[in-house]
């Protein structure tokens, strides 16, 4: 089996194995780690039809052992992949609506939300490797609502893993609260005082506290992240579009993929699945309001702006984190330049050599969907299907219309990446109805809670609330109390 290297997108001749990269999350010069479009492994049409009545974890292992078997035996990975993708723990549903256009619901898995795919493998390939070397890590992770509760499931009870996770108290809800908050075991959840860049920014300085982790932990390098631009967390996202292959309609011509876009990882993770030999005809990358990229697809020029409010939260996003591995995927070169002193980005996506253009847009079509489209997409698909869609699915249905001009006479899949009753308002708003909270959700309501407080206040300035010192302080008593 052929050991495939992965390169920083900011300099290709550093180049390390997938157990390094994942180990290190983002490489020393703040590129991006990256498959060289030629090494990324072929899959034959034989073997992709193979794949049809397969379950998702044997799908898993078709799509990442060309990857991984050169660092993880056989029987090794199976049982990972096995584990991460049980069909008890995570089912994964495709749903026929109308015509050719199906619904991919990855919404199943113990937090309802896709990210429960990508946190799964990343936490069981973290801990195999960790095992293998006789070490142990604290993964600290900052989060604005559902990243903290998929991370901290998918390390719960882990042997080589602890988790801190740092949230905003007074602006996530309840349900994304307990799903932290009630874990125990390796899982310590705090309540920051102040918003997601607090937490973040706490998160930060934790994690560069080379000393700080000695004292703790006689270990320097024992804090590590989970941070969405991980190569672990990006090739399992190359398994959905398979797997969607795999319970459609046979079409050798290739089918359509319609993915709601963020910071890039799913409609990443599907452009190496075409690379690979899926037979995608198009990917489809819908995004809200912030159409930085699609109006980038336009003209040529990309602008970061500020963000802009939307439904659907898990994409307000202006600059996707993603972004630098397909403008390298196409040929192209694009880092955010940093203060030379602090280390600080200074200007975001600057692009210094152009990729192809011409092949991104026959692969890719990506389009805007405004607020107001959000809540009628959501009634009109729930009127005339009587499907409950969250925001970000309405997003991908919105997206793949407008491609389509409003048929249904090509194979389609649209990714639904989270259960509508996350978003009772949203979906209130749209169709007049509440729907069901879900059921681990449920069950969470009226469980013991753990939470650690960090009270002490943030710094108040005109550029909003800022990590204090007293922050700082108190966060690293609080840790050292837990591990000592």
């Amino acid at each position: 089996m052929k050991k495939i290297t992965y390169y920083s997108t900011n300099n290709k001749s550093h180049r390390v194995d997938f157990e390094t990269a994942l180990l290190e999350g983002l490489a020393p010069d703040y590129g991006l780690y990256m498959v060289a479009r030629e090494d990324i492994p072929r899959l034959s049409y034989e073997k992709v039809r193979s794949m049809r009545g397969m379950l998702y974890s044997e799908i898993a292992f078709e799509v990442l052992s060309p990857f991984l078997l050169s660092e993880i035996p056989e029987k090794k990975l199976r049982l990972i992949l096995n584990d991460a993708y049980s069909e008890d723990k995570i089912p994964t549903e495709v749903q026929h609506v109308t015509g050719k256009t199906y619904i991919m619901w990855l919404t199943k898995g113990p937090t309802y939300s896709f990210k429960d795919y990508a946190a799964r493998f990343f936490g069981r390939t973290l801990n195999y490797f960790l095992g293998e070397r006789g070490l142990k890590r604290v993964v600290v992770v900052a989060t604005s609502g559902d990243t903290g509760g998929a991370v901290a499931d998918a390390l719960w009870g882990l042997e080589n893993i602890d988790n801190i996770v740092f949230f905003p108290g007074h602006s996530i809800s309840e349900g994304q609260r307990r799903q932290m908050t009630t874990l125990m075991k390796n899982i310590y959840a705090f309540d920051v005082n102040g918003d997601f860049d607090v937490c973040q920014a706490l998160a930060k300085n934790i994690l560069n506290d080379k000393d700080f982790a000695f004292r703790v932990f006689g270990d320097r390098d024992r804090f590590t992240s989970a941070n969405s631009i991980s190569l672990g967390r990006l090739l399992p996202q190359a398994v959905y579009p398979f797997y969607a292959y795999s319970r459609i309609d046979e079409c050798p011509e290739g089918f359509i993929a319609s993915i709601p876009s963020g910071n890039f990882g799913n409609m990443m993770g599907t452009v190496i699945a075409k690379q690979m030999g899926l037979p995608v005809k198009k990917i489809i990358c819908g995004v809200n309001e912030n159409t930085e990229f699609p109006d980038f697809l336009s003209t040529g020029i990309y602008t970061v702006r500020p963000s802009v409010k939307s439904p659907s939260s898990a994409m307000i996003v202006s600059h996707p984190s993603n972004l630098a591995r397909l403008i390298d995927f196409y040929g192209g070169h694009m880092y955010d330049e940093r203060d030379p002193k602090t280390n600080q980005v200074i200007r975001p996506g600057v692009i210094d050599k152009m990729p192809d253009l011409d092949e991104m847009r026959r692969d890719l079509f990506s389009v805007g969907v405004t607020n107001p489209e959000h809540y009628e997409t959501m009634e009109a698909v729930y009127n005339k299907y009587r499907i409950i869609l969250d925001p970000h699915g309405a997003v991908g249905w919105r997206s793949l219309e407008i491609f389509l001009k409003g048929k249904h006479d090509i194979a389609s899949v649209i990714y639904e990446t989270a259960d509508p009753g996350k978003f009772p308002e949203d979906v209130k708003k749209a169709i007049g109805i509440i729907p069901d909270m879900p059921a681990g959700i449920k069950k969470q309501m009226g469980m013991k809670e753990r939470i650690f407080k960090i009270e002490s206040e943030p710094l108040r300035t005109e550029k909003g609330l800022q990590l204090s010192n007293s922050q700082i302080v108190e966060a690293k008593e609080k840790i050292t109390q837990i591990f000592k």
